[in-house]
């Protein structure tokens, strides 16, 4: 059988056999699994189906026994109440894994009822057993169908053979991939949980920036928190969850070294800003000549002598 081991009652003995046997086996192992899987497309394409109809049947039924008006369905037919795309009528996956089961479960049976008949040494869990086995390709050859030279009805038991073995395939590998689907559902849902109870981060403790000594940070913190001057020049502080990821005799980070530099360019903004209002103010009283007319690095440095000046 198809993805498993075959009965082993019948093999290739000659070179040319096993040479056909690799030729046409991956093509026919292929052509099977994709007949698998048709087959479970189609069966949940059924059951949409069955119940899209059974919705619009007791919508005609509500119908009929309200026709005086009592329940009105707004000029709408039955029909167009329900969506006729199959794909939103398609049930959970737990109603199809229990339809297989149940399915599986009555061929094996039934199967397993024509082998104790059939086959005198069998006993009924003798013949479960192998349903088992041959259903899900499993296939020991501890014990095989059709071996007896002569049977009652012997055509008609190997083809009813072939159909259990058919059918019960079918069912058994198209519950093995239902019951994947619901493992890795449940496998997602242990794994939320428990990211959820056991991985909860602490909060780090912020460190020192290694780009600024420890003055020149407090110095941008306390800036970063205060509204700078009249042209609402407003400094937002950096991010401080990025500073307890580094030590100081690490690396810098790219975000860390954008974080530092934001908080700078903004301390440089409200200084010329300062600056470019000290200028008129002067321009307007008619002094500050030379240097102390700029605006830009010069005169920020102009600003920082006179202030040295006048503390002298």
């Amino acid at each position: 059988m198809c993805g498993g081991k075959g009965f082993g009652m019948t093999s290739p003995s000659t070179t040319w056999g096993r040479a056909m046997l690799i030729v046409y086996g991956l093509p026919g192992c292929a052509a099977c699994i994709l007949f698998f899987n048709i087959f479970l497309e189609r069966l949940i394409t059924l059951l949409a189906y069955v119940m899209k109809q059974c919705h619009e049947r007791r919508i005609r039924k509500i119908k009929d026994q309200h026709q005086n008006g009592q329940a009105k369905n707004g000029g709408r037919r039955p029909s167009e109440q329900s969506d006729d795309d199959l794909e939103n009528w398609k049930p959970s996956v737990y109603w199809v894994l229990l339809y297989l089961g149940i399915s599986a479960t009555a061929i094996a049976c039934t199967a397993s009822a024509v082998y104790v008949h059939a086959e005198k040494d069998w006993s009924y869990l003798d013949s479960f057993y192998f349903c088992f086995v041959a259903f899900s390709t499993i296939g020991f050859g501890d014990y095989v169908t059709s071996q007896d030279s002569t049977y009652d009805h012997q055509y008609l038991y190997r083809f009813g053979n072939f159909i259990f073995l058919t059918a019960g395939v079918c069912c058994i590998y198209s519950l093995y991939n239902v019951v994947s689907i619901v493992i890795k559902q449940f496998l997602n849902w242990a794994i939320k949980k428990l990211d959820c109870r056991c991985c909860v981060r602490k909060r780090p403790r912020p460190r020192r920036n290694a780009i600024t000594p420890g003055h020149l940070q407090r110095q941008m913190n306390s800036a970063g928190k205060r509204n700078n001057g009249p042209g609402n020049v407003e400094v937002t502080d950096y991010d401080s969850e990025t500073d307890g990821r580094r030590m100081s005799d690490e690396m810098i980070s790219m975000k860390d070294f954008l974080s530092a530099n934001k908080v700078s360019l903004a301390v440089m903004q409200k200084q010329l800003y300062e600056t470019s209002q000290h200028r008129h103010h002067s321009s307007r009283n008619g002094v500050g000549q030379g240097l102390s007319q700029g605006v830009g690095g010069l005169a920020m440095l102009n600003n920082k002598l006179q202030e040295t000046d006048r503390r002298d």
